[in-house]
């Protein structure tokens, strides 16, 4: 990426599963029976017109530009019925949530959703002014000389042309140079906190029903909300509990050589992991000379992808795979492989005690702008120090649960539960009281970090809550966070999700074996 320009990425990327559960129903199929027989009549129209018309007239045509008109007509055509076609599952009645961006801006994942709409439509207008709010209440306002102070969305497709899934949206990136330039020279303020440390006991028991593990421990339920209780030294579970220190002895365990190099110390890191054999390594593109030559990405693996990725000829022993420091996980702690994967992502300050920034996304995606672009865009402009997209169509903790039971993501009961518990400790549905959190359920893979105590603090209490009852970690996201929020001056800057799909992609699997 040319540090010498604005930066303004305005790609679009379709999501397959989408694409295949629209023929899965059927929609695409009908549309193009559709097409079959609105453009047989169109032929048959055409060859009845063709009738009368003078010999001058077709050889002034000719037959090979008649047939590129009649081409052109067709084409034409399919891509008016495409238009219309409409995501099956963007309208279950189930599971839907018209989120709208509650009058930040009209434009949502590359489509149109009307402002406010969990006041309904009688009363948008009335609140339409009330609803003109930043989406992180510590952001402020550009200065007029700031390259994206004026930059705004373009205006939205018309509401009857509704495309199929999410899409991402145009972001203002500040050129490399300048991003760069914008880091911070110091860190920011910790509320309240100051000083975190961790629980270590060399043989965890459990003494009360609900979950935890040998890996982060079996904190009690008086444990547990006495670290919601904050206060300027604290010392809470965190995972890692065993052992002298993370990765050695704990479960989770690195290779010596690892273990010194993930002490270096570090201005940001990228950070990503494939766990039993689930994803296919992403390459990092659109990635600056100045990041390659200072942030290092590192992958963590466990050894049945490491074993893979042997076997393949994509790992040697220099354990690098283009931009990715592999690093190998041994003595997994977990059965289940995406519990597995919540470790590095929810305490990379664990396990890089020396490093300011992080940014965390999943192994399925890849990271296509530079880190210090979105550094700057999602944390430094807005002054934040954490920051996570909306999930883009719901944003309901209790409408979430019943999707993840829908789609089988987690055992009913486990589900059940845990929204329970969190309900009887004061959890509510979603809400304009709120505001100015705009959303209760995150989309999950992307995390960008800056750390400190009390956003360390927040994704070890996270993490607990993933030890202690499910995995899926949109579940327990807003309790901790709203926990936190009461006790201290503190937030996190929820950005749209049509933003993050705008620096990270999913690509098909079937494009990344066929190259």
């Amino acid at each position: 990426m040319n540090g010498g320009s604005l930066g303004l990425r305005t790609g679009s990327y379709g999501l397959l599963q989408n694409i295949n559960r629209a023929i899965a129903g059927g929609e695409i199929s009908k549309s193009l029976s559709n097409v079959r027989k609105s453009s047989t009549k169109m032929l048959s129209g055409i060859r009845e017109k063709e009738r009368p018309l003078p010999n001058a007239w077709y050889r002034y045509i000719g037959c090979r530009k008649f047939s590129m008109l009649l081409l052109i007509a067709f084409a034409l055509l399919v891509f008016a019925l495409g238009s219309f076609v409409v995501n099956k599952d963007s309208t279950s009645p189930n599971v839907l949530q018209r989120i709208g961006t509650l009058g930040i801006v009209p434009y949502v994942n590359g489509g149109h959703h009307e402002a406010s709409q969990i006041l309904g439509e009688k009363d948008k207008k009335k609140d339409e002014n009330r609803f003109q709010i930043p989406a992180f209440k510590g952001a402020s306002v550009l200065p007029f000389h700031h390259p994206c102070a004026n930059f705004t969305f373009p205006p939205p497709p018309p509401p009857t042309r509704r495309r199929l899934g999410p899409r991402p949206c145009p972001v203002c990136y500040l050129p490399v140079d300048q991003a760069i330039a914008s880091m911070p020279s110091s860190s920011s303020a910790s509320p309240v906190l100051h000083n975190l440390t961790y629980v270590l006991n060399e043989n965890p028991i459990k003494s009360e029903p609900h979950g935890g593990s040998d890996f982060g421990g079996y904190p009690s339920l008086k444990q547990r909300n006495d670290s919601f209780d904050i206060k300027e030294s604290m010392a809470v579970h965190c995972g890692f509990v065993k052992g002298s220190k993370p990765g050695h002895g704990t479960g989770f365990d690195f290779d010596e050589s690892d273990l010194a190099e993930l002490q270096q110390f570090h201005d940001i890191i990228v950070a990503s992991a494939i766990f039993g054999n689930y994803d296919i390594i992403q390459h990092p593109q659109n990635i600056s000379e100045e990041a390659k030559k200072n942030i290092p990405f590192y992958m963590f693996v466990d050894e049945e992808t490491e074993a893979f990725m042997k076997n393949r000829s994509i790992l040697s022993s220099s354990k690098w795979v283009g931009l990715w420091r592999i690093v190998v996980i041994h003595n997994v702690p977990y059965s289940d492989a995406r519990r597995n994967g919540k470790v590095p992502k929810l305490l990379l300050h664990r396990i890089f005690p020396n490093v300011r920034y992080s940014i965390w996304i999943d192994g399925k995606l890849q990271l296509v702008v530079d880190p210090y672009q979105v550094l700057e865009r999602f944390l430094w402009r807005q002054n934040a120090n954490f920051a996570i997209s909306r999930h883009y169509r719901r944003f309901d903790v209790f409408v979430e649960a019943e999707a993840n039971k829908a789609a089988g993501k987690y055992d009913n009961s486990s589900i059940d539960e845990q929204v329970d518990f969190y309900k009887k400790e004061g959890l509510t549905p979603y809400s304009e009281a709120k505001l100015p959190i705009t959303s209760d359920v995150p989309e999950g893979c992307v995390l960008i970090k800056e750390h400190i105590p009390i956003t360390n603090l927040f994704t070890c209490l996270w993490f607990n809550e993933v030890d202690r009852f499910t995995s899926r970690d949109q579940l327990s996201f807003a309790i901790v966070r709203d926990k936190i929020m009461t006790k201290v001056d503190w937030s996190i800057n929820m950005f749209l999700d049509c933003e993050r799909r705008n620096f990270v992609i999913q690509v098909s699997i079937y494009y990344v074996l066929a190259f």
